[in-house]
């Protein structure tokens, strides 16, 4: 039995996810009317769209800054797209401000894990593997994994949990508007100011 599926239903799901009508409209069908199942379809979508595009040429985009309020810190963003027609609408814009703004907040060190330094991740599994003395081999192995995650979700920006939606990830944000806007989107390199940093 499938329940109507009403315009109100599918406008409420598509300003959550930013996915297009029609694919709210399917998403909404084949979970019968359930908008915390049609969400959770929209993002598988998402994801495998943005696994699609992920090989595309990015040779657009925008440098965005942002300064805090008092001046005391500062973030320079490059954010890449495919076309300069997408770099120019108010969704590519708006992605720039937040992450920017989430930069300027949670202070990541690096874009992604294949950037950390290798003595960097050395000897961050030296600490975790000294922490976990005396447990059986297999545990400190575990542990080690989970501490070195645990590092990756506090110095790299993909990983970090957004600032104004803590139940995503940045990379989440990112593929959710490589799905909307139906193009490759890379964060190519930031930097962040601090006053007395």
């Amino acid at each position: 039995m499938s329940n109507v599926i009403t315009a109100k239903m599918v406008g409420e799901l598509r300003s959550k996810t930013g996915a297009g009508l029609m694919d709210c409209k399917k998403a909404l069908t084949e979970a019968n009317g359930d908008n915390a199942q049609a969400e959770t379809i929209l993002r598988k979508k998402g994801i495998s769209q943005a696994a699609k595009k992920a090989g595309r040429a990015t040779s657009e985009g925008l440098i965005e800054s942002y300064i805090h309020l008092g001046g005391k810190v500062g973030v320079l963003l490059e954010l890449n797209c495919e076309t300069d027609f997408v770099a120019k609408t108010d969704d590519f814009k708006n992605l720039c401000r937040d992450v920017c703004l989430h930069i300027a907040a949670a202070s990541p060190s690096y874009v992604s894990r294949e950037e950390v330094p290798e003595e960097e991740i050395k000897k961050e599994q030296d600490i975790a593997a000294a922490q976990a003395e005396g447990k059986p081999a297999p545990a400190v192995q575990k542990i080690v994994e989970g501490k070195l995650n645990k590092y990756y979700s506090t110095v790299c920006l993909l990983e970090q949990p957004f600032v104004k939606n803590a139940d995503q990830t940045i990379q989440d944000l990112l593929t959710s508007k490589i799905s909307a806007l139906g193009e490759n989107l890379v964060i190519q390199r930031f930097v962040r100011y601090q006053i007395g940093e």
